[in-house]
């Protein structure tokens, strides 16, 4: 098998997993994925990011910020989301939201069904570990862009190891809250948390899988 076989066998099992077991992983299995995800390039060597894992009580206490403050304390991101989904983006979107509430049993207008499953975001999942990835507030844009890279080595290390993870945008979302429970320093941007841990192969937000653009939409070769 080739290096690119070997590399697109763990791009295609990748997931979002939406469901983990209550297990652990060991320091050791942690320091693995986070050493690989450091290999990742950034502009100048610059080195953007810092990751602080949670584990054990750690999570719990977060997980519970997180819950008390969903829905009763407005939004205030790090970084400003999205200003608008439309065309495709838009349609990608609604389609994974959609997999997602058939998978779980969630019928369309089920409001209180559909909200219960967005909070599942702030439970993380019953996950037993998040990494809140974070940058430098100077490097800006920049320094969140190089931090995508370590992201993206961050879940396909994990995938390589046998771990399951799900980055996630909503705790960001909640940036004021993560940073008070954790003490994380305002020069560091919050950008988003890889929650992670062995996946439970049997729950059902875990039985749907995203399709993925062809190549002739996100590539456009010129001379």
């Amino acid at each position: 098998m080739s290096d690119y076989d070997t590399l697109m066998g763990l791009l295609m099992a990748r997931h979002s997993c939406r469901g983990f077991l209550d297990q652990e992983v060991p320091a050791d299995l942690i320091g693995q994925v986070v050493t690989a995800a450091g290999r990742a390039p950034s502009w100048c060597n610059a080195q953007p990011w810092q990751v602080i894992v949670t584990r054990g009580e750690e999570t719990d206490r977060l997980r519970e910020a997180l819950m008390a403050a969903a829905g009763t304390r407005a939004e205030a991101p790090d970084v400003p989301g999205p200003e608008a989904y439309t065309g495709a983006h838009r349609d990608r979107r609604r389609t994974c939201g959609w997999q997602l509430y058939d998978a779980v049993g969630v019928e369309k207008g089920d409001r209180v069904g559909s909200a219960k499953q967005a909070l599942e975001n702030f439970n993380l999942f019953g996950a037993p570990h998040t990494a809140i990835l974070t940058s430098g507030r100077e490097l800006g844009a920049y320094g969140a862009l190089d931090s995508g890279g370590f992201l993206m080595a961050f879940c396909l290390a994990a995938q390589a190891l046998g771990l399951a993870t799900v980055p996630q945008a909503a705790v960001a979302f909640h940036s004021d809250v993560v940073r008070e429970v954790l003490g994380i320093p305002e020069d560091r941007l919050i950008l988003c948390a890889i929650t992670f841990g062995y996946e439970d192969s049997s729950h059902p937000a875990n039985a749907f899988r995203t399709d993925r653009a062809d190549l002739p939409e996100i590539m456009e070769i010129r001379g």
